[in-house]
C-alpha cells in the first residue's frame, strides 16, 4: 500500500509517498481502508522533528475516517460492540512515534478507538472530528464548569476552538470567544455568549480553554481560584493566584467518538473542511497549513 511518511526532517517537502506492506490487525485491532485522513499542526510538527524520531520513519496522520477492511482475533471493544467489514467508521489514531499513520491506504487502529461514523456527513468531513473534537471534550472534562459559570476560549475560530466553544454552549457554559474581528459572526453561531479580539478584563472570567496557546497572557483573565487548562501537554503555565493549570493530552477514546458522532448527527457539532488533497499532493496540502490562515482542516483522500 502506499503511504505518506517522513524519514528526513524539514518543510513540506519532506514528505514522502512510500509503497510498504499492509498492515495486518493483531487481537483488539482492526484495519480501516482510509476514505479520509486529515492534517493537522501535529503532522507538521512530526515533519519538522518537533517531536523527534530522528534516523527512522515517522508516520503521518491521527485522524480516520473509512471502512472496516479486516479483523484481528478478538477484535470486540471492550464495550462488547464487535466491528465487522463493512462498517463505517471515525477513529483516532495516536500516531506519535509510529512508523505508519492515517495517511495510507489502510490503518490498524484499536478496536476501542474505533465510532461509528456519523451518518449526516459525507467522510471527508468525518475525518474532521476525531483529534479536534476529541481534544475540546477532554480539556472541557478538566475544567470541570457547571452551568452558568463563564469560560474564555481562546482561538474560538479554530478547528479545537470551534468544537469547545459549541460544546461548553451545549453544557449550558457562559462562553466568551476569543478571535479576530472578523470571525465574530461564525463563533457567535457556535453558540457564544461574548465576543472578544484582543484582551479581556484581568480575573473576568471562571476558566479559560487556550486553544490559541497564548499562556500566561490568557492566565491573567481567569478569576482568583479559577482554572486554565492548554492544549499542548506539560506546558501549562504554573498556577498563580489559586488557579489550576493544566494541559489537555488527548486519548483514543472509542466511546466518548461515538458520543461526539451522534452530536455531529443532532446538529450540535459543526465540521468544517477547508480543501482537499490526494495522498499523492501531501507536500502540497503541508505546504499550504505552513501558510496559515486556513479556516477548517485540509483533508487527504487516498
Amino acid at each position: 500500500m502506499r503511504a505518506a511518511v517522513v524519514t528526513t526532517f524539514g518543510g513540506p517537502e519532506a514528505v514522502r509517498i512510500v509503497e510498504t506492506a499492509l498492515p495486518e490487525p493483531a487481537a483488539g485491532q482492526v484495519r480501516i481502508k482510509v476514505a479520509a485522513a486529515t492534517l493537522n499542526p501535529v503532522d507538521a510538527g512530526v515533519r519538522a522533528g518537533v517531536f523527534g524520531g530522528e534516523g527512522r520513519q515517522n508516520g503521518l496522520g491521527w485522524d480516520v475516517a473509512g471502512t472496516v477492511d479486516a479483523t484481528g482475533p478478538a477484535g470486540d471493544t471492550p464495550s462488547g460492540e464487535a466491528w465487522s467489514v463493512g462498517d463505517e467508521v471515525v477513529a483516532l489514531f495516536f500516531g506519535m512515534g509510529q512508523p505508519l499513520g492515517t495517511h495510507a491506504e489502510y490503518v490498524v487502529v484499536d478496536s476501542d478507538a474505533v465510532a461509528k461514523a456519523p451518518t449526516t456527513v459525507d467522510a471527508v468531513h468525518a475525518a474532521t472530528l476525531p483529534l479536534n473534537a476529541l481534544t475540546a471534550v477532554q480539556a472541557l472534562d478538566l475544567l470541570e464548569l457547571t452551568p452558568g459559570q463563564s469560560l474564555l476560549v481562546t482561538g474560538a475560530a479554530g478547528a479545537v476552538g470551534a468544537y469547545a466553544v459549541q460544546l461548553a454552549a451545549q453544557r449550558g457554559v457562559s462562553v466568551t470567544a476569543l478571535a479576530r474581528e472578523s470571525d465574530e459572526e461564525f463563533v457567535r453561531s457556535l453558540g457564544a455568549a461574548h465576543f472578544a479580539s484582543d484582551a479581556v478584563g484581568a480575573g473576568s472570567v471562571d476558566a479559560v480553554l487556550d486553544a490559541a496557546i497564548l499562556n500566561e497572557t490568557a492566565l491573567a483573565w481567569v478569576r482568583d481560584g479559577g482554572v486554565f487548562v492548554g492544549v499542548i501537554p506539560q506546558a501549562a503555565p504554573a498556577p498563580v493566584r489559586g488557579v489550576r493549570t493544566t494541559a489537555v493530552g488527548v486519548k483514543a477514546d472509542g466511546a466518548r467518538l461515538a458520543e461526539l458522532a451522534g452530536l455531529v448527527d443532532e446538529g450540535v457539532l459543526t465540521l468544517r473542511v477547508a480543501d482537499t488533497y490526494t495522498l499523492d499532493e501531501a507536500p502540497k496540502a503541508h505546504a499550504r497549513l505552513a501558510e496559515g490562515g486556513v479556516r477548517g482542516r485540509l483533508v487527504l483522500i487516498p
